[in-house]
């Protein structure tokens, strides 16, 4: 249970469903239904990534690192990101019309500031990286881009198959709000994927895509975001989090992480975070004071500090 409070009272609480498992895939730390159908959204990225690069095996084609972490991640629509995924696109003979993610605003906070009066754009959508990486692929294996995202598609057939492999069974299929297929599974299947990326070969696609993500946390996320920020201040760590309060993050000492806010609310997703690296050890306030003040704000009142996010213990 994570508590917000203000003054001497608890204003807010939020249930969190977490696993924690150890890089031989054992249980170190489990609460809550971890076992049930949920919707990781773009915790997934990852493997869907891994998906793309098995799909452009064989061919000509291929990503390069930094183009992996932008398609894993959810980017926060700063230029360089947009020029990254407009070129992947140049690249392949396509452009940003061909993308079938919706059209929006930067996801950042600075980049969505300095977006000013401009028309919402599919390349600023913060997954126009992952539809980039797909509709590279498609154009690669002589796949139609026209119904990309449909279930059916055979890219999609071979992201569930991905995602099968690496994590466990699909329970079911929606569609994830950049319109891409989201897929069902549960919080240990997404722990287990986080194992899978951590310990594999560094030439395979899922070493490839972890190194990517690693070697550029900015691409994943953008500044003052909670993956790019973990990534940079604890080497080794992998992160990416999902919307409605899902967060997949390997710590640097390879047990892996899952964990979903059972109503939803981010905000309960750092805390929580935190408390599994304290009870690791590998809280250390000279190096992770920015993640701290990210992932646990204090809650003001008046401009004041006036409350805490914590996790009840």
């Amino acid at each position: 249970m994570v508590e917000v409070t203000r003054g001497e009272l608890v204003e807010s609480e939020h249930r969190v469903a977490l696993v924690v498992l150890e890089p031989d895939g054992t249980t170190a730390l489990r609460a809550g239904a971890v076992d049930v159908p949920m919707l990781p959204r773009s915790a997934l990225k990852p493997a869907q990534a891994v998906a793309v690069l098995e799909a452009l095996a064989g061919t000509t084609a291929d990503l390069d690192e930094r183009e992996l972490a932008l398609a894993a991640g959810s980017h926060s629509g700063e230029p360089e990101h947009l020029a990254l995924a407009s070129g992947l696109l140049a690249r392949h003979g396509l452009e940003a019309d061909d993308l079938g993610c919706p059209s929006a605003r930067p996801l950042g906070v600075g980049a969505d500031h300095a977006w000013g009066e401009r028309e919402p754009e599919r390349l600023a959508m913060n997954c126009s990286g992952k539809h980039a990486a797909m509709l590279a692929a498609c154009v690669a294996r002589g796949w139609p881009i026209e119904g990309y995202l449909d279930p059916e598609h055979p890219l999609q057939r071979g992201v569930r198959a991905t995602l099968e492999r690496l994590a466990g069974p699909v329970h079911a299929v929606t569609v994830d709000g950049c319109g891409a297929p989201a897929f069902a599974t549960d919080l240990v299947a997404v722990a287990r994927l986080g194992l899978a990326l951590d310990a594999a070969p560094a030439d395979t696609p899922e070493g490839r895509v972890a190194a990517a993500m690693r070697a550029h946390p900015g691409l994943v996320a953008g500044p003052d975001r909670l993956d790019t920020v973990l990534m940079t201040v604890l080497p080794g760590a992998l992160s990416k989090v999902g919307a409605e309060g899902v967060l997949l993050a390997v710590l640097p000492d390879g047990a892996s992480l899952a964990l979903a806010v059972v109503d939803g609310a981010g905000r309960a997703v750092g805390p929580v975070l935190l408390e599994v690296l304290r009870r690791r050890g590998l809280e250390n306030p000279d190096r992770t004071a920015e993640l701290s003040s990210l992932a646990a704000p204090l809650v003001r009142g008046g401009g004041h500090p006036i409350g805490v996010h914590r996790v009840r213990s």
